[in-house]
């Protein structure tokens, strides 16, 4: 069914329509090489890799290779931190300059900060940043809620939604990645210092060369792509696309906090899911237990999709709503395309 985000006046398309498909070709697979690239899109393979230097070069884009904290027996969280005006810029670039941040935002008209936040381990107080933040001065409340569910995200963007390409296109690249064996409750993933070392360096640059990955961490060739197979096939390891302030952005964005009956937050966060103007979604802890990130045209348009989108979730009982000023960080650890 066609929306008006489908209505070309609305649409934010600032690449033109062959930038687009690759940008969403490595959101499918950020490690597919030009070759199958340029196969899926019908270009040669030097077209495809001139379109990616000159789309990088400009910082249009960035392929990053980041991990489930789930796998690997973290935790993600949801943070909500309110300050006096005055200081939540500054706090907000000093949480942007952390690597167990993510998607930092200033909120609200300044005076809240929205960010993701990764702790080893599942308890949150042995988080450096919550141990810290409370005592901020200018610091006025703070709240946590643990990722318990995405239901949209990580290697999935608004592109995935959005983009150009056809269904043959899209089934030609697609990694065929295949998964562990299951073997009851996934025990969480050991990591050596080799396999630190690597998806450190795949969190900078996702599609960087074996052979300078190989180099940089003392591996073989071989053993690097061996392990960034490994990695990838038991959940760990997944590419995702950083794109720059004006490729995909709308002029509204907004972070939406949903109260759902229990009974129906499955059927709703699938619904939710759906819905082309959610960039991200996942069930949470606490009273609001399912969250969105929400990009949209206008305020106008937001206001419908909240009375005619959001207002037929199943089991809906209380909406908030925390319009988004400011993207300090994008979804990896570094902080590199400037929002």
């Amino acid at each position: 069914m066609k929306t008006y985000l489908d209505t070309p006046r609305h649409a934010a398309r600032p690449l033109s329509d062959e930038d687009m498909a690759l940008a969403q070709a490595l959101q499918i697979n950020g490690r597919a090489s030009f070759r199958e690239i340029a196969d899926a899109l019908g270009i040669s393979d030097q077209t495809a890799a001139r379109r990616w230097a000159r789309l990088r070069s400009a910082g249009k884009l960035r392929v990053l290779g980041l991990t489930d904290p789930r796998r690997l027996g973290d935790s993600g969280w949801l943070m909500r931190v309110r300050c006096t005006p005055d200081a939540a810029a500054s706090i907000g670039e000093a949480m942007a300059r952390r690597t167990d941040t993510s998607w930092v935002h200033l909120c609200s008209g300044g005076t809240e900060i929205n960010c993701a936040v990764r702790t080893r381990g599942p308890v949150l107080e042995d988080s450096p940043l919550l141990q810290k933040l409370p005592r901020t001065p200018q610091v006025v409340d703070v709240a946590a809620h643990c990722s318990l569910h995405i239901f949209f995200g990580q290697d999935l963007s608004s592109i995935n939604k959005r983009g150009p390409l056809t269904a043959a296109q899209i089934e030609a690249l697609t990694p065929r990645v295949v998964p562990e064996p299951a073997t009851g409750a996934a025990a969480p993933v050991a990591l050596d210092d080799g396999d630190r070392h690597l998806l450190d360096l795949l969190a900078r640059d996702g599609r960087a060369a074996p052979g300078e990955l190989a180099a940089a961490t003392g591996l073989s060739p071989s053993t690097v792509r061996r392990r960034i197979a490994e990695l990838r096939a038991a959940g760990v390891l997944y590419f995702d696309v950083e794109y720059g302030p004006d490729v995909l952005r709308q002029n509204f964005r907004a972070a939406l906090w949903l109260e759902i009956d229990p009974s129906r937050l499955a059927e709703a966060g699938e619904a939710l899911a759906a819905h082309p103007e959610v960039a991200f979604a996942t069930a949470v802890t606490g009273t609001t237990n399912l969250y969105a990130s929400v990009d949209i045209p206008s305020a106008e348009l937001f206001y419908r999709y909240l009375t005619e989108s959001v207002a037929t979730l199943p089991g809906l009982r209380h909406t908030a709503t925390t319009p988004v000023q400011t993207t300090l960080k994008g979804p990896g650890p570094y902080r590199m395309l400037q929002s």
